[in-house]
């Protein structure tokens, strides 16, 4: 049986990388928290601990990004890692699910 191809990531520092990991992992955390999508209390409070620490991993690629003098975002590369990295499925657990019909 064929693995499925997925499309290659961009070409990326390591500090970018690491952005976008810890961005997406934040995501994730933001969508378990999420109150409209329910569950408990205590998944919440894990995912809002859990939320705490990726954001600083968030906070120090980023800093690193800008003492190496990557002082640009390139939000069109960034955002095709995001894609290949099913971002668009990750961020859409933090929005509001539209309101049930009737």
């Amino acid at each position: 049986m064929l693995t499925p191809q997925f499309p290659p990531l961009p070409a990326l520092t390591r500090a970018e990388a690491e952005f976008i990991d810890s961005y997406l992992e934040a995501l994730d955390q933001l969508g378990r928290i999420n109150p409209a999508r329910g569950g408990d209390t205590y998944g919440a409070l894990r995912a809002a601990q859990a939320l705490a620490s990726r954001a600083v991993v968030l906070r120090d690629a980023l800093t690193l990004m800008h003492e190496r003098g990557e002082s640009r975002i390139h939000a069109e590369t960034l955002a095709r890692a995001l894609r290949v990295l099913d971002g668009e499925r990750r961020a859409g657990r933090v929005a509001v699910p539209p309101a049930p019909a009737g």
